[in-house]
């Protein structure tokens, strides 16, 4: 499923959780990882290739497992793919979608970088990349919907959780312009946002 010269595997050795100021590296299963697993789990059937972007700790993908699809995760931070396969995950280390094969999969899932971030208030390591989603929100989410069609085997679907910080309507809209059609499948709300879970395949 992947493109020759992707990295598979990590290095060995302990779970990278925090560097040695105690500040996490790694973004851990919140409510949004929650809601993406449960809503992507209803949606796969035993054998379906599935792929977790940005899987950090591996959690929805081993919740995809769990129900029975074939699950991989791909991180473009190092220390997100030594955690995820210290808990089990086969891991690939790549920016997106890029390291995949085309029609590799079933079901696409992503839990991007949603929070718009002023750029005066990032900062330079892997956990701002696993949470700043820049300005607008979509720093990730639309190189995503851009380029996630070619990995999609005939029928396949992708799935991603965005905020309504995000503007969900913006989201679709950019979708569509690259032939994504879509359809909201979930909502939860939360005190500041509210989280959506698109669905997404070509229209």
């Amino acid at each position: 499923m992947t493109e020759e010269g992707a990295d598979e595997g990590t290095d060995s050795g302990r779970p990278a959780l925090a560097d040695q100021r105690g500040v996490e590296t790694v973004y851990q299963p919140a409510e949004d990882s929650d809601l993406l697993a449960r809503t992507a789990a209803e949606r796969v059937t035993s054998g379906d290739r599935v792929l977790d972007v940005g899987t950090g700790s591996g959690y929805v993908a081993a919740t995809l497992a769990e129900a029975g699809a074939e699950a991989v995760g791909v991180d473009l931070s190092p220390l997100a793919c030594r955690e995820a396969a210290e808990n089990g995950l086969p891991v690939v280390r790549g920016d997106l979608v890029s390291p995949f094969h085309e029609n590799s999969f079933d079901l696409v899932a992503f839990n991007p970088p949603y929070l718009p971030t002023p750029a005066e208030a990032e900062w330079d390591d892997w956990m701002e990349h696993a949470l700043s989603g820049g300005e607008d929100g979509r720093r990730l989410v639309d190189p995503f919907l851009a380029a996630v069609s070619r990995v999609l085997a005939p029928g396949g679907e992708a799935l991603l959780l965005v905020s309504s910080l995000t503007d969900p309507d913006a989201v679709r809209a950019y979708a569509r312009e690259n032939g994504l059609g879509s359809e909201v499948l979930a909502t939860e709300k939360h005190p500041y946002e509210e989280l959506v879970v698109l669905r997404f395949s070509e229209i």
